[in-house]
């Protein structure tokens, strides 16, 4: 890999097929989890993507097992270091970078979900133009079971994929679900058998990379302004997120998690 991405370390990059650029998301041991550190470079590459000129199409997956765990729980908001409008700001606006940075990206992605993809990794999974998942794969939003607001991608794109019917009952209940529901629900583009899920996702790939470059980026463009439309909704949604990190509830959530308990909570509801 040339100097172009040298950058970003946290990431591992290959290329697949002619014109196409393939991210793997790697944190071994730990589902590939995103670090804050990682999480910047997620939010800056698609801009180094899209001034590649030897990339027409990117492919996102994870190493191993897994797509992505979402953010590392131990590397949480958690409060006491910033003040607490500064921590909800930090954390606000990297949340947004991420997303818009996904959905403003002007060359096509296509995601390959190998394994488990939950909160922010579910979110690059689904933003994707293109999401495939192995039929195995499993997909959590994971946000209301740690206690937080189903920020990210979640209102925003849900309720336009599968209804708003399923996104009220998956989002609330945070039941998961495999890649063939996902593609039952129509949540995904594609779920196929783990063994030709690599293969499937560079022929996709490859067949958007021999296609009109300009064409295939207005398309991608036009279709994500139906995303653009919903940047309210996925703003409060996010600000809510934020604002519960530092709340007993999701405090009480991540604790319950870490010592493989129920939570307790104890408080009504002040909303």
């Amino acid at each position: 890999m040339t100097d172009h991405y040298a950058a970003f370390d946290r990431l591992k990059f290959d290329r697949p097929a002619p014109w196409v650029l393939r991210i793997t998301i790697s944190n071994p041991g730990k589902s590939n989890a995103v670090t804050p550190a990682m999480h910047r470079q997620l939010e800056d590459v698609w801009a180094a993507i899209d001034a590649d000129p030897q990339t027409r199409v990117t492919i996102i997956t994870g190493e191993g097992r897994a797509f992505c765990a979402g953010g590392a729980l131990d590397d949480m908001p958690s409060g006491g270091v910033l003040d607490p409008n500064q921590q909800v700001s930090k954390d606000f606006n990297n949340a947004v970078r991420l997303v818009r940075g996904i959905i403003d990206a002007r060359k096509p992605i296509v995601s390959a979900i190998n394994g488990a993809a939950v909160g922010a990794g579910l979110a690059i999974g689904l933003l994707a133009d293109v999401s495939i998942a192995s039929k195995t794969a499993k997909l959590l939003d994971g946000h209301v079971r740690i206690g937080v607001t189903a920020g990210d991608h979640a209102a925003i794109v849900w309720p336009l994929l599968c209804g708003m019917a399923k996104a009220k009952y998956y989002l609330l209940t945070n039941r998961p679900m495999t890649g063939e529901e996902a593609e039952r629900n129509n949540l995904v583009s594609l779920a196929v058998d783990a063994e030709v899920l690599e293969a499937t996702s560079i022929e996709v790939a490859s067949e958007l990379a021999a296609s009109a470059p300009t064409a295939v980026r207005m398309t991608k463009y036009v279709l994500n302004h139906w995303l653009r439309q919903q940047s309210a909704i996925f703003d409060l949604s996010a600000a809510f997120e934020m604002v519960n990190f530092s709340g007993a509830e999701a405090t009480e959530a991540m604790a319950a998690m870490a010592e493989k308990r129920a939570p307790d909570f104890k408080s009504d509801v002040t909303f």
